[in-house]
């Protein structure tokens, strides 16, 4: 697997702790989804500078473009279509080392390379999913266990 470029194993951990305990702090007074939702994909933006960072909501049967940072998304999104879609159907995350080699991958940009979806659970229903963070880089091979341990920390943050 080809290293990420960005930033060491030991300053990643670093920054994921920092940045949970700050996203923490920032929205532990604010109720709303969508605001959390733009302050953590900022958050996240600005903290590792990856491609494209977001959040789709699950709105009926499809996940609609939420809060971002980075180009132009695609708008929507089917249940079990694309990275997202699959993270949503299987509820769990899915790492994809190389977005060209994922069956059905939804190429919103050919700029991205690799991706990190992380399913957003309810905090009421436990088995339901409201959302999903997701996480496109332009380099190969991105993304790994810790950015998955770390993310899905994030994500429970969100449940709402």
């Amino acid at each position: 697997m080809a290293e990420n470029l960005r930033i060491s194993e030991g300053n990643k951990e670093e920054k994921y702790a920092l940045l949970v305990k700050q996203i923490e702090n920032i929205i532990k007074d604010e109720e709303d989804m969508i605001a959390n939702m733009a302050n953590i994909a900022a958050m996240i933006q600005e903290t590792f500078g990856f491609w494209w960072t977001g959040f789709y909501r699950v709105i009926g049967k499809e996940l609609v473009l939420g809060p971002f940072q980075g180009p132009l998304a695609c708008s929507r999104i089917g249940y079990g279509k694309g990275v997202c879609g699959t993270a949503w159907k299987n509820k769990e995350t899915v790492i994809v080392e190389d977005v060209s080699l994922f069956p059905g991958h939804i190429a919103c940009s050919s700029a991205s390379k690799s991706e990190i979806v992380v399913p957003i659970f309810s905090k009421h229903n436990p088995d339901n999913i409201i959302a999903v963070l997701d996480i496109d880089s332009e380099l190969l091979s991105t993304f790994d266990e810790s950015d998955k341990i770390w993310l899905e920390k994030v994500a429970r943050i969100l449940e709402y």
